[in-house]
Order: structure tokens, then sequence, then C-alpha cells
């Protein structure tokens, strides 16, 4: 991340508050995000025997959860210690990691909000090209883009002296102008063209249901829509910070200069912490989508939660021809009396 609770210079009342606030918000990411996502983790990929285009979206975004999770404990170490005592590699490994994870998180979640418009919007196209093949292309495009983005991290991070016995792990600017690349570009690439994929397919995904008098619920959706609103309350004041210190860098402030920068500053440090919080709160999002599935299934819940979710809406109609809704964008997902809506059976959903 651009800049992060590993650089912390301002008054020393203001900096114990949010340090210890900060190491608590740490720790209970930890305490509920590790266990929470390996459980998730476990439960597809030994509970399912097929695992669906949702499920195999889902287990990726919990390795991805699970990742950042885990450099928690180098800045939670920094943050008792006052110092960074892991190196210049550890500095760049910890905020790479936490880069890449970021960037596959929000790509991870504009995919199932894609995937979930096509199969509203295109249902038999959707279901031709929703194989397993294509998904893990996907995935794997997915990770190679999010290692390419996150690059910048490793080019600004350095380690520095503050203190003959002190080192602290930040991003170093030799330019305001870098300053303003850096957090724009994380912006921009991390939050702000994903959220307007995001929001279009779901808006989308709105207007062709209210044309349609045919409604079906879906524990699936609720679950999709919970993680982006999740992952939205809680990265959008982060990134509303970049944007206020990157203006103010090409106003020609420094970060943390002035009573502005310095209330901007502190902010960083606590919303930090609650975006490490958020890749923990997706296992309880998951036992609030499954209701009653949680009682009935036990601990198989998840497995059961994502089972068939691959699948698309598939229309059987009485007569041979079959039209796709994306022959004419404008017209309803409008079942008529002899249609019905399943669940695919494909072993490759």
């Amino acid at each position: 991340m651009a800049t992060n609770i590993t650089a912390p210079d301002a008054n020393s009342s203001s900096i114990m508050f949010i340090t210890s606030l900060s190491i608590i918000l740490l720790s209970l990411a930890l305490a509920l995000g590790l266990p929470g996502n390996s459980f998730v983790v476990w439960s597809i990929l030994v509970q399912m025997r097929r695992r669906s285009v949702t499920a195999l979206l889902v287990l990726n975004l919990a390795l991805a959860d699970l990742a950042v999770l885990l450099t928690a404990p180098f800045f939670l170490h920094f943050l008792a210690k006052g110092t960074w005592s892991f190196g210049l590699a550890g500095c760049r490994l910890c905020h790479y990691t936490c880069g890449v994870s970021m960037y596959a998180s929000v790509l991870l979640i504009t995919a199932m909000s894609v995937d979930r418009s096509l199969a509203v919007a295109c249902p038999f196209i959707s279901q031709k090209f929703r194989t397993k093949a294509v998904v893990w292309k996907v995935l794997g495009g997915i990770w190679v883009v999010s290692f390419f983005l996150a690059v910048p991290v490793i080019v600004y991070r350095q380690v520095v002296h503050k203190e003959p016995d002190r080192e602290i792990c930040v991003p170093i600017y030799s330019t305001l102008g870098h300053v303003a690349f850096h957090l724009l570009f994380e912006s921009i690439t991390g939050f702000v063209l994903p959220f307007i994929a995001i929001v279009g397919s779901y808006s989308d995904i709105s207007r062709r249901l209210r044309a349609t008098k045919f409604h079906r619920r879906r524990r699936t959706g609720r679950l999709v829509v919970l993680i982006i609103l999740t992952f939205t309350a809680f990265w959008l004041p982060y990134h509303a910070v970049n944007f206020g210190e990157a203006s103010r860098a090409l106003g020609g402030y420094k970060i943390g200069e002035g009573s502005v920068g310095q209330r901007l500053k502190l902010a960083r440090y606590v919303l930090i912490a609650l975006a490490f919080l958020s890749s923990s709160l997706n296992p309880l999002l998951y036992a609030c989508a499954g209701g009653g599935l949680l009682r009935s299934a036990g601990v198989g819940f998840v497995a059961k939660l994502l089972e068939g979710t691959g699948s698309e809406l598939s229309t059987t109609r009485r007569g041979t021809q079959v039209q796709s809704p994306c022959n004419n964008p404008n017209s309803p997902l409008e079942p008529g009396p002899a249609e019905t809506m399943t669940l695919s059976t494909n072993p490759t959903d």
C-alpha cells in the first residue's frame, strides 16, 4: 500500500492512541480471519467434490485474504517494538503481499459481479463459456495482473534509520509527482475502475430484473452482494484518503504537512488496520448468507452454500428454437408458462 502504519511521526499522544487501536484491530483481524479463511479453504478443497465457478472464485478470495493476514504479525511486531526488525527484504515482501492481495481481492469481486451480470443478461452464452477451463484462465490472469499492478510497492518501499536503534519501513519518493502518481495509480486501478465495473454489472442486473415479473432469490446472490458491500465500506475511506493526499501532493504539500496533512496521515493508519479487518469478515458473511444451512449442515455449510452456484439459469422452451437475450439487450428475462429455471448439472460448472 502507498503509505501505511509503518511510518508514524505525528504528535506522541495521537500516535499512542492510533498505535493501540491499530494493534487491537490487527489482532482481531488475525484472530478471526486466519481460522475463518482457513476453514473456507478447507471446506472447498476437501468437502466439495464438484467445485462451481463461484466456489473457485471464493477459494481464491480466501487465499488472498489469508496472504494479507499472514503479514499481520510483522506489523504487530513493529507496532509493539516501535522499530522494523525484518530488513529491506521483509519490508518490501510484506507490503508487496498486501498490495497483491488488495488487487486480487477487488479483481475477484469484480469477476463475481461480471459473472452474475452475464448469467442474467446472456444466460445461454454464459453457460457455454462458463467452464472450468475458462475460469482457471481468468483466475490465472487475475493473479498475474495483481502481481504486476503491485510492483510500485517494491519500487518505492525503503527502510529508513530514524534513530540509532530505530528503523521504519516507509515509501520514499524523489518528487511530489511520484507521490501523486503512486497514490492515484493505486486508487484508480485498485478501486475506481473495478468499482465502476461492479456498479455497472449490478445496475444492469437490477434493470433487467425490474423488467420481468420472475424473481428468484438465491443465497449466493446475497453472498456476492454482501462481499461487495463489505469490501466497499472498508476500502472506500482508504482510497478517499489516497485521493486527498494525492491532490495535496499536486498542490505542493508533502504527506503529513500541515494540520490537514496530519489528520489524513492519522486517518490512514486506522483505515489500513480496518482494511486488514475486512480480510477476516468474508467467512462471517458466508455464515450470514448460509442461513439455516449452518444449523442443518454443520461444518459442511460452506460446501452446501456454494454447491451448484456455478450454474447459470437455463431456459427450456416448448419449441426447439431458443432466442438468447443478448440478441436484444432490452428484452426482459420473462419466462413463459412452459419455461422453468433450473440448475445446470454440467460437471464443468
